[in-house]
């Protein structure tokens, strides 16, 4: 039995990984890597391998970097199966059908933009529609966590709870190999232990493969107690200065915990009077898909809604849908949270209101999660002074703040428990790390080789584990 590493391998972003196990070949995600703009259409319009040939899809979690590039498998030829919560598959369809709009708006925008000498980026087709969504959609099939299930010939899956994002699963398969059953785990995206909204991360027994993500490898987050501070201080200095606090966000996770956490600043007294605006349709979707899965929830939230509380709503919260109100929020010069996507800084409406902002130097970007090597994202955490936007260059005078305590990734302490705690309950003999890039990984490796775990790899892009 093989495991094939075909994306998010020495990087934080693709994930991809396809096992070819005796009598089945299983694909564990199927996510757009995400950068760069040309760079990563460039590395997402052709798939990795031949959709034909695989089985079962097994999808961990709605985050597009992990299934952004599932409708491309039925153009390819996929007539399979893909596995996910039911949670994750209610996300999909809301994530899935935004990525496909925002692929043609930023085509069609920056078509406009060449055509009028605005800007010098080549035009980009798409990458798929919404009857290629709709066709991916139709090949799905739920499944709980804890429920064990025959997805092919000698292969069972269940799922565990990640902790990551809702519906996120710790995915397990039970492969027969000539009559000897071999556990593979793989973590998706790990959570945080003790985070708001969601439960801590599940641990699985009896695994003799653990394929663990790395993100924050090598670092330790900030107590979470110590964030509202942050945050606080943060929008307090904003609004003293008459200015904006922009909040690029990924719209499923990371937006509820900011607003989780506004509202808990306002309940305190300690936010000042400005509105919030959630400026993200997908958003607004995701929030109403949390609404719906209750079972997800850690215990705190859950009483939150028994009585009666919502934890997605405070007074002078107002979540946008219209393209005219978006225009609006961006057209004002008052104090205001602005939340928007996407948590990148690549396309979406978060671009429009970066343009209008980051010459001003009374304004705030507030950075909340991990940004990709060469996004606008991750130059504006170097400090750039000069970022191009829709293919202008424009000059960043305003204030940038990253807050890394919301992460919704393990940090290092996290990842090496979880491993430890897996070794302690199965015949672990085999790790590899991915969705990380090298210096974290190299860390981690250390630590655990440290720690005397016999076999760990840090696979790159092709490599291929013999398990």
């Amino acid at each position: 039995m093989k495991i094939e590493f075909l994306g998010a391998a020495q990087t934080v972003t693709g994930s991809m990984h396809l096992v070819h196990a005796p009598q089945a070949t299983i694909l564990l995600d199927c996510g757009l890597y995400q950068g760069r703009r040309r760079d990563s259409y460039e590395r997402n319009r052709r798939l990795p391998f031949r959709p034909r040939d695989v089985d079962v899809c097994v999808l961990s979690h709605a985050h597009i970097d992990h299934s952004g590039a599932l409708p491309m498998l039925p153009q390819g030829g996929f007539e399979g199966t893909v596995y996910m919560t039911p949670a994750t598959r209610d996300l999909c369809v809301a994530m899935l059908e935004d990525a496909a709009a925002i692929q043609q708006q930023d085509a069609r925008f920056l078509a406009r933009q060449k055509a009028r000498g605005e800007s010098d980026a080549e035009p980009l087709q798409p990458l798929y529609d919404y009857d290629d969504v709709l066709a991916i959609l139709d090949r799905t099939v739920t499944l709980p966590y804890h429920r064990r299930t025959s997805i092919g010939p000698g292969v069972e899956l269940s799922f565990l709870d990640a902790g990551h994002v809702l519906g996120s699963a710790i995915v397990v398969l039970d492969i027969d190999v000539e009559g000897l059953r071999e556990r593979i785990v793989f973590t998706g995206d790990l959570g945080r232990r003790g985070m708001p909204i969601l439960r801590d991360p599940e641990i699985p027994t009896g695994a003799n493969v653990l394929i663990s993500e790395s993100t924050y490898g090598d670092r330790l987050h900030a107590p979470i107690e110590r964030i509202d501070d942050e945050l606080a201080a943060v929008l307090q200095r904003t609004f003293a200065r008459g200015g904006k606090v922009i909040i690029p966000s990924f719209a499923l996770e990371r937006a509820q915990e900011v607003i989780l956490a506004l509202r808990r600043l306002r309940a305190q007294g300690r936010m000042p009077e400005m509105p919030v605006y959630v400026d993200s349709p997908l958003t607004v979707r995701v929030t109403d898909v949390f609404k719906l899965h209750p079972e997800c929830y850690d215990s705190e939230t859950r009483r939150l809604i028994q009585e009666g509380e919502s934890p997605f709503e405070f007074e002078g919260l107002r979540y946008v849908a219209s393209v005219e109100e978006s225009k609006r929020v961006t057209a004002s010069k008052r104090p205001a949270v602005v939340i928007s996507a996407s948590g990148m800084c690549e396309n979406g409406r978060i671009l429009h209101h970066l343009k209008a902002t980051i010459g001003n130097p009374r304004n705030t970007v507030l950075i909340v999660g991990f940004q990709a090597p060469h996004t606008l994202g991750r130059r504006l955490v170097e400090g750039r002074t000069r970022v191009r936007i829709f293919g202008v260059e424009q000059e960043r005078r305003c204030e940038v703040v990253v807050l890394n305590g919301l992460s919704a990734h393990a940090d290092q302490a996290d990842l090496l428990r979880f491993a430890e705690s897996v070794r302690a309950r199965g015949k672990l003999r085999q790790v590899a790390l991915v969705h990380g890039d090298p210096g974290p990984q190299r860390e981690l490796r250390r630590l655990l080789e440290e720690h005397r775990f016999p076999d760990v790899r840090v696979p790159a892009q092709g490599d291929i584990l013999e398990v």
